[in-house]
């Protein structure tokens, strides 16, 4: 009933209200932004209603500085908005077709996940269980920064459905596997298609570690960082459980967490059988986890894909798709609840290009109104009922 409590508090209603307050200040923040942004775009010399004057001397065109310009007919500069920016949108039923796959890409998504976890426990949940898991596991999620995850709280809720606390942490452990095996084979296959310079778009430069490095030098880092935690996941699991089993109980020799030993041996007993019953898997096991695996995460991608597709039909969507593969990387190394705030902003820089001028952030918050949010309402509904009904 201890740990009910601790998880209760941890997805409390105040835990909720951040990455909802967050989230929507910042969309408040982008929507009067697009509002209010302007630009001047070139245009056949006589067919643009304003002329450049060079108000500052620097012999440069600053398209979003609008003392740069004067109005005259004749001109050869036009002034544009979001509201011309949506007179550009040839709204049709394609459109809004577009719209409702990238819906149905958040069910593809989820859908993937709960066939995952079905495999993983050999159908130990039933549908309506994995429903149950996978809504609150991403609630979780939602509300922990990208680099914490909902990975403590995933482990809590397989033990309430009756899958012991070894197998659970085992569990967890091959779906992190897994996502980041897709990661970083995934990558290098995009790589080689689009090219280097076209995921990496933006000028961003970024202090870490006192090391200034750019978004390339972020990417490549944080690509290394995975495959390196996707090893040792590989060897806890795989290749030495027992090992994993003996840092369990060395750790529980510390004063402040000596009381956890008799639970830490279970549970390190408990992930060297579940490792033994792993590894005698059959492949088709494996190709089952892989491809659910892969759905997922194309289905998370291309909710993006079909977003701007409603807005912009001709752009690049393989660019698209492969850019958000750095993107990701930024959302994982975000320290506020689900990226709250800090994907919008993402979003506008890596993909601004493909979106009809000052609607970048308008689509910002409508993909985090598709793939954020819901999680939200979804899992503060299913959670109570969930902890009510299920016991220890």
């Amino acid at each position: 009933m201890a740990q009910t409590g601790e998880i209760q508090k941890s997805l409390s209603r105040t835990r909720i209200l951040i990455p909802i307050v967050l989230g929507l200040a910042v969309a408040v923040y982008m929507v009067y932004g697009a509002l209010t942004q302007i630009e001047f775009r070139e245009v056949n010399s006589g067919e643009g209603v304003y002329l450049w004057k060079d108000a500052n001397a620097n012999g440069l065109v600053d398209f979003k500085n609008e003392s740069e310009f004067v109005a005259q007919s004749g001109g050869n500069y036009v002034r544009e908005n979001v509201f011309s920016g949506l007179e550009k949108v040839n709204w049709t039923w394609t459109s809004t077709l577009f719209l409702l796959c990238a819906l149905l890409m958040m069910v593809v998504r989820d859908a993937a996940y709960m066939w995952r976890i079905r495999v993983l426990t050999d159908k130990a949940l039933t549908w309506r269980q994995s429903f149950r898991v996978i809504m609150i596991w991403e609630f979780a999620s939602a509300m922990t920064p990208g680099v914490v995850g909902g990975a403590a709280v995933a482990m809590f809720i397989l033990n309430r459905e009756k899958v012991n606390m070894g197998k659970a942490t085992a569990l967890v452990m091959i779906t992190a596997l897994l996502d980041e095996l897709f990661y970083i084979l995934i990558v290098p296959v995009l790589m080689l298609i689009a090219g280097t310079a076209s995921l990496f778009p933006i000028d961003l430069t970024r202090s870490v570690f006192g090391m200034e490095l750019h978004i390339q030098g972020i990417f490549w880092l944080a690509f290394c960082i995975i495959a390196l935690i996707t090893l040792l996941l590989f060897i806890a699991v795989f290749l030495a459980p027992g090992m994993f089993r003996r840092l369990l109980i060395f750790f529980t020799r510390l004063p402040f967490l000596r009381r956890f030993r008799t639970r830490a041996e279970k549970t390190g007993n408990d992930i060297v059988l579940t490792s033994s019953e792993l590894r005698g898997k059959p492949l088709s096991f494996w190709m089952q986890a892989f491809l659910a695996t892969m759905l997922s995460w194309t289905g998370r991608f291309l909710v993006i894909n079909f977003i701007i597709m409603a807005f912009n039909p001709l752009a690049d969507q393989f660019i698209i798709f492969a850019r958000q593969l750095s993107m990701w990387v930024i959302l994982i190394v975000s320290p506020t609840p689900g990226g709250s705030g800090i994907a919008e902003f993402v979003f506008s820089g890596f993909l601004n290009e493909f979106i009809p001028f000052g609607l970048a952030g308008i689509l910002a918050v409508l993909w985090r109104l598709i793939s954020y949010y819901p999680y939200l309402f979804i899992g503060a509904i299913v959670l109570p009922r969930w902890l009510g009904k299920s016991k220890d």
